[in-house]
């Protein structure tokens, strides 16, 4: 493919994910044009229209600022041709484009982003509108967060929870994405495994419940009793009736009825990958996992081909932290379900940014052709990877 295909082809991509509101921001560096030093592409709202903006820093630390309407593909193709990288990121992918010293054009990651924005199911970008303070789900005064000490007796949001009360809508967000997979009356059945000091808990009841108005039955579980005993006086203290805890290992906890969303913030290591199974046991609707440390692979990770980067203990970290979220979203998609990775929250604020989103498709046949090469393509990673060890991802 040309060099000025490959510009059209980005330009393309820019484009859809604008017009369909999935674009995070792009970011363009290593431009020709030195008096820039980059710009930054993202969705705007302005009065009863949405545009995609452009800034652009200068040399002179002046920033320029053009509104663009959509669609508009040979506008922002022209944008791509002025830098030699090009970073999009949306809310079901990302894709890059580099272009070399050299003028040899490299597009990596386009297709499999193409299809994640053709999906009917694509989760919606935030927008924020010019000079607009962000609005959240949550508003900080609501009884639970009082409680759980993230806001003052007022309801103002304590400056060293400002963070946490961030997180805690951030997920609640990615919550509402998911509802279209989610029965739309009825009971619904919640599992939140690992569920530490439970703000998710607490936050995903709520917006069941009292925001939404659905009838919830919600089970957190986690092993240490004295965080289990505390988070059952708070439930009943706010009467949230239909949550409880239970202190006991996620492993062997047994639920008879099917579970609709299950839910995990930071559960450590390998208990991740304990909660994703239990799930994909139960066939969950929606799966919303954050993982937390990743040490297994860094201690089995046995591949020659990767050596280069393993020799290096800190690089060796950053590969098994991406490595193993790959492997287990493989792992998801062979067991029937669409996934992506997504960022819960910027990663200055925490590094632990990565949700791992698994919706379980209708009519999956696990014994289709489809599902055998799915699970294959997991096995041949895995043993990319880590040979034939036996390993929880």
């Amino acid at each position: 493919m040309m060099p000025n295909e490959q510009f059209l082809r980005m330009g393309e991509l820019i484009s859809l994910a604008s017009c369909g509101g999935t674009l995070k921001k792009a970011v363009f560096s290593k431009p020709d044009d030195r008096e820039n030093v980059r710009m930054t592409l993202t969705l705007r709202r302005l009065g009863e229209k949405t545009v995609a903006q452009a800034e652009t820093l200068r040399a002179d630390h002046k920033a320029m600022h053009e509104n663009i309407e959509m669609p508009n593909v040979q506008r922002f193709a022209s944008l791509v041709e002025g830098y030699a990288q090009v970073n999009l990121l949306t809310t079901v992918g990302e894709c890059e484009l580099r272009r070399s010293k050299g003028g040899k054009v490299t597009l990596i990651g386009a297709e499999k982003l193409l299809r994640a924005l053709q999906s009917l199911d694509a989760p919606k970008a935030d927008v924020a509108g010019n000079n607009r303070e962000k609005s959240y789900i949550l508003r900080g005064d609501e009884p639970f967060l009082k409680l759980l000490d993230v806001s003052d007796a007022s309801g103002r949001v304590k400056d060293k929870r400002q963070s946490k009360f961030r997180q805690i809508n951030r997920f609640l967000e990615l919550i509402r994405d998911c509802l279209a997979s989610l029965p739309v009356d009825g009971e619904l059945r919640i599992c939140d495994l690992c569920c530490g000091k439970s703000y998710l808990s607490f936050a995903a009841y709520h917006y069941f419940a009292n925001v939404l108005k659905r009838r919830v039955r919600m089970t957190g579980v986690d092993l240490k009793p004295d965080v289990v005993q505390h988070c059952n006086e708070v439930a009943r203290s706010l009467g949230f009736n239909g949550l409880e805890f239970l202190c006991m290992d996620v492993n062997k906890y047994q639920c008879d009825e099917h579970v609709h969303l299950v839910i995990s913030l930071h559960a450590c290591d390998v208990a991740t990958d304990f909660v994703l199974n239990k799930a994909t046991e139960w066939g969950t609707d929606v799966i919303l996992s954050t993982p937390c440390c990743h040490h297994e692979m860094n201690h089995t990770i046995k591949c020659e081909a990767l050596s280069f980067i393993t020799e290096h203990s800190m690089l060796r970290q950053k590969l098994c932290d991406a490595a193993t979220d790959a492997l287990r979203l493989k792992r998801l998609e062979a067991s029937g379900y669409s996934v992506c990775a997504l960022e819960l929250i910027d990663p200055e604020e925490t590094p632990k940014n990565v949700m791992l989103r698994a919706l379980k498709k209708k009519n999956f046949d696990p014994d289709s052709a489809t599902a055998k090469r799915l699970y294959e393509e997991y096995l041949a990673a895995k043993a990319f990877l880590v040979g034939e060890q036996k390993v929880s991802f």
